[in-house]
């Protein structure tokens, strides 16, 4: 690291702290030769490399963006958007490489949208997974029910009734 003062290369590091939640390293460094101090910041560049072959830095904005768009109408905050890009950044951050593909962050997109709005999840999907006929939107909706049913331990039928056929007033209480 060159001393801004004097231009010398040779500078000898004073303190080192995190910043902005460990994504960035603050440096005090000190000029061996004019013996002034400086500041410096380290930054990790995540990359994402488009289809085209294009990179380009990581954007959390760019997250939101396309999410953004997915959510027109519903009801999701700005923060819970910002949220999910925040998530998106560090799945795709813990993945260990510097260069990610495009494809891979659509894929983490996918899952924290799909809990934060189902309808939303399902707009992402058919742009992204390039939904080609209504058969492709069954599956995907077949899929998120299933994923209800089992989360929530109670199984319904395709008309709303319990799986098990009998209605509700009339099960017996033992």
């Amino acid at each position: 690291m060159r001393c801004p003062y004097c231009r010398c290369s040779d500078s000898r590091v004073v303190d080192s702290r995190e910043i902005d939640e460990g994504q960035s390293i603050r440096r005090r460094r000190s000029c061996q030769q004019c013996t002034r101090r400086f500041t410096t910041v380290e930054e990790t560049v995540l990359a994402v490399t488009k289809r085209s072959g294009v990179s380009e830095p990581f954007s959390r904005e760019k997250v939101i963006r396309g999410v953004r768009r997915a959510c027109q109408g519903r009801p999701v905050a700005e923060d819970q958007l910002a949220q999910l890009a925040q998530a998106v950044e560090e799945t795709v951050r813990a993945s260990g490489v510097a260069e990610v593909p495009s494809h891979d962050v659509g894929l983490a997109i996918l899952g924290p949208l799909r809990e934060l709005d189902q309808v939303a999840y399902l707009r992402f999907a058919s742009v992204y997974r390039s939904f080609d006929s209504v058969a492709d939107f069954e599956r995907e909706i077949a899929a998120l029910r299933d994923a209800a049913d089992t989360g929530s331990g109670k199984a319904a039928t395709d008309d709303g009734a319990p799986a098990d056929g009998v209605p509700r007033a009339e099960k017996a209480v033992t």
